[in-house]
């Protein structure tokens, strides 16, 4: 592999820290994401040889040619977007929103790949193909930002994808690549029992809607222990439920919400089945009605098998110290997986903290700044792996 002129020094990893505080304090909600994107816009057009666009409102992209000979195309994506979450972490560069803060790793997503784009760019000639950088919003939110993208034709023509994430559960230095299923599909369904209420000392002239769903939600429970092979992975979570106004009261209906997770596509369309074949059962059964509105959402995030390695090779060489992890499938989903739909590719997690971090999505979340400079140079590793072709 063709080594970097310049590896990544203490004056552009000032900067990069620099850009994620600044992201830090400025945080944007999904499909929000304008001074996010305009801040973005603005350092890309500092540097050379990158042509700029807006594949939508939100989002940037900036492509950049090498000019050492022919070779692959490779998108490298970061995610921009904040939670509305109310910070807690005890930080100097606090969010100044109320209510909007990046408990996810965004800001640092966008700060090493903007620093990937300041290393690669000012070195065209050491670099085969050509490299796209998406700046995606909206991946916290479905439908998500990356199918936007992705139908707005930003992967015409891209060979191979790659995709990172800050993980503070994960030590800093430990770089997680996995082939196969890492990311769950995500689903969500919401249910209306409409039974027939009255009074509570007469449940036997009414339709009691808070039984049904009852029985609606123990039966779910068997809809991944018995009617999926055990060797597959789902989850089926009800979540919430919400019925009636008074305790001498049954009422006319209760609602049910949940999450349904899982790897396999085949898997997923038999526990949507499934699902409603029990919550029609049941409320038959007790002579209700109901109305379901299921969501298919994220699909799963597969990594490809030989990306997966040759970029395990080049983490090797760009980060001789890191502790490489192959990792478990986590049932947790991203929208990176609409990327792979029209590329094969691979998801890379970076190691941000240690197992006492604040989880993800959390009001004390944070994350180590060391590890902006491994994404950085996995970025610019993965771009000039990818490419020579």
């Amino acid at each position: 592999m063709t080594q970097l002129k310049d590896d990544p020094h203490a004056a552009l990893m000032e900067e990069v820290v620099a850009w994620r505080r600044h992201l830090h304090e400025n945080p944007e909600l999904s499909f929000q994401e304008h001074e996010t994107a305009k801040f973005v816009q603005e350092q890309l057009e500092k540097l050379p040889n990158l042509t700029l666009s807006r594949p939508t409102e939100t989002s940037v992209l900036a492509v950049l040619k090498g000019t050492a000979g022919a070779g692959k195309t490779v998108l490298l994506r970061a995610d921009m977007d904040a939670l509305p979450i109310d910070e807690e972490a005890d930080v100097p560069f606090k969010s100044k929103k109320a209510g909007v803060m990046h408990a996810c790793g965004h800001d640092g997503h966008t700060a090493m790949l903007l620093g990937a784009a300041k290393m690669l760019s000012a070195h065209p000639e050491e670099l085969h193909g050509e490299v796209r950088f998406i700046f995606q919003h909206a991946e916290e939110f479905f439908p998500g930002g990356a199918q936007q993208v992705v139908d707005a034709g930003i992967m015409e023509g891209v060979d191979m994808v790659v995709g990172e994430h800050l993980m503070s559960p994960v030590p800093t230095g430990v770089i997680v690549l996995r082939e196969g299923p890492l990311l769950a599909a995500s689903d969500a369904f919401d249910v209306t029992i409409q039974g027939k209420g009255g009074h509570g000392a007469n449940p036997h002239e009414t339709v009691d809607p808070v039984v049904i769903a009852a029985q609606i939600i123990m039966a779910l429970q068997t809809v991944v222990s018995r009617s999926k092979d055990p060797i597959d992975t789902a989850v089926v979570t009800v979540a919430q439920i919400h019925g009636g106004s008074a305790n001498n009261v049954i009422p006319d209906t209760v609602t049910l919400g949940g999450t349904v997770r899982s790897f396999d596509e085949n898997v997923r369309q038999m526990l949507r089945a499934r699902i409603e074949q029990i919550i029609k059962g049941v409320c038959d059964t007790y002579g209700a009605t109901y109305t379901l509105d299921y969501r298919f959402g994220y699909r799963a995030t597969l990594n490809d098998a030989g990306i997966t390695q040759l970029l395990r090779e080049m983490t090797k060489e760009v980060l001789p110290d890191a502790v490489l992890h192959e990792g478990k499938p986590n049932m947790g989903s991203e929208d990176f997986s609409a990327y792979l739909t029209k590329a094969p590719g691979t998801f890379i997690v970076v190691g941000a903290g240690g197992p006492d971090a604040a989880p993800h999505h959390h009001p004390k979340f944070t994350i180590d700044e060391r590890a902006l400079e491994h994404g950085v140079k996995l970025y610019v590793g993965a771009a000039r792996k990818l490419t020579q072709g």
